[in-house]
């Protein structure tokens, strides 16, 4: 595979996941829209009751934009909504002021102020300050944008404008213990406009990342038939090989990781496209019986590059020898080569990666990911959590390196027992993305070379 189809591959993995986010993101919204607005177009919050010893409650800094670079436009159609039910059966006051003349009104006065903390989003609780009786009325004040006022069932609408807002509720007569259930809504028309555009945006970008993807796993030419013989004797489809080198650095291991950040980096775009072609490649084996010879190509170039990296990091260790960035099977200690097959199973290609493959993700869990465990300390304020642990390969991979870095020489059983640990991760990966049926063995085939695959081009 030529560096302009990596690069085609790179880029259409980078629009698709960008397509899958702008989707779920749009999809969401007009979801949203359609289940959680009410008949008149609002979003609206849970009921809430407030209780207050003083003579009001505040909802403080409600900021629409009030710094520079102001993000609230003044052409966006938008009410904000308040419904609020004295508990007293008295007559209730509502109004919305400026941050800095509600500070000038209550100052002075005994109030509380809601806070939003704890866990759920809806946890709300009141603070109170101290002080004296308001001097007049609320209704006297001139200093709301919108106010209501009355008994009963209460509902004050607002059109936001910029600047730093309070909400404030009373007791019309302004006297003390102000008890209210309150239910907040918003309606923002423009929202509908917006999703159908995202979902737009995210099927331009499916496009171009499906443009990309076909030009990067399309035959540039005619390959010679692939003829898959019986699997006999211990051979398997999948051929992983390593050749530990003789004379390794003692030191090199210790920044193979900084060394091996570009790899990591291509990697994680091809992988992303390993996962996408995938799923094409199970539609198209559940309706025709065959695996597309482009992307199977393709996803082996990309285990092939997986392998070649951690044979020369932190897989095994195994080579200093830089890997080449490529697809392509070339001359390198580490190798892979799987069979293509004339045909699958289609009934196969519904259960084996997630229910016959199960047994063989918990021992590829428990070589790569390890026990791991999560510690919760119930008195840190974010409930901040440890992982520890590792997998068998990363701990072998550790020890080795250390002995290389004492004594100059990697141990070749450890280096016999770590291939043999990846090829079975190796089998169990082509396994589960649908390459081969060929069940993978549960053993060890230990050492740098295993059984040829018996595989004729003719």
């Amino acid at each position: 595979m030529t560096a302009g189809k990596v690069i085609a591959a790179v880029f259409g993995s980078i629009l698709a996941l960008i397509a899958v986010g702008v989707l779920i993101g749009g999809g969401m919204l007009f979801w949203a829209q359609e289940t959680l607005q009410d008949a008149d177009g609002f979003f609206n919050s849970p009921s809430y009751r407030l209780d207050a010893t003083g003579y009001a409650i505040v909802a403080e800094e409600i900021d629409l934009a009030s710094y520079p670079g102001d993000w609230w436009p003044a052409e966006v159609d938008a009410s904000a909504r308040l419904t609020v039910r004295a508990g007293s059966g008295q007559e209730v006051f509502i109004g919305i002021g400026l941050q800095e003349d509600v500070d000038d009104y209550l100052g002075s006065v005994s109030h509380s102020v809601v806070r939003q903390l704890g866990d759920r989003w809806d946890d709300v609780r009141l603070v109170a300050q101290s002080g004296n009786a308001p001097e007049g009325l609320p209704t006297g004040e001139g200093i709301w944008a919108a106010s209501i006022q009355g008994g009963g069932e209460q509902t004050l609408t607002w059109e936001p404008q910029r600047g730093k807002w309070a909400v404030v509720i009373m007791n019309a007569n302004a006297s003390a213990d102000v008890a209210v259930s309150a239910v907040g809504g918003v309606r923002i028309p423009i929202l509908r406009p917006i999703s159908i555009g995202l979902m737009i945006a995210a099927f331009v970008f499916a496009a171009f990342a499906a443009l990309l993807l076909v030009a990067a796993t399309r035959s540039t030419g005619a390959p010679a038939p692939v003829v898959a013989k019986p699997v006999t004797g211990g051979t398997y489809p999948v051929t992983v090989t390593g050749v530990l080198d003789e004379r390794l650095s003692p030191f090199l291991w210790l920044i193979k990781w900084f060394l091996a950040i570009p790899h990591y980096i291509v990697l994680a775009f091809l992988w992303a496209a390993f996962c996408i072609l995938t799923f094409f490649a199970w539609i198209a084996i559940l309706f025709t019986g065959r695996y597309p010879k482009g992307i199977f190509d393709f996803n082996v170039g990309v285990l092939r590059w997986t392998w070649r990296v951690g044979f020369y990091a932190y897989e095994a260790l195994g080579t200093d020898r830089y890997p080449p960035f490529t697809l392509q099977d070339v001359d390198y200690p580490a190798r892979l080569s799987v069979v293509y097959p004339k045909q699958l199973s289609r009934g196969l290609a519904l259960v084996k990666w997630w229910l016959l493959a199960i047994p063989h993700y918990i021992v590829v869990g428990f070589l790569t990911s390890g026990m791991w465990a999560w510690t919760m300390d119930s008195h840190v304020l974010d409930n901040a959590g440890t992982k520890v642990g590792g997998g068998l390969i990363g701990i072998l991979v550790i020890i080795a390196g250390f002995i290389l870095l004492f004594t100059g020489r990697y141990p070749r059983g450890m280096f016999d027992l770590l291939m043999g640990l990846n090829r079975w991760v190796l089998r169990v990966g082509t396994y589960v993305s649908l390459m081969h049926d060929e069940y993978p063995p549960f053993r060890l085939d230990m050492g740098g070379e295993e059984a040829a695959t018996a595989v004729d081009k003719e």
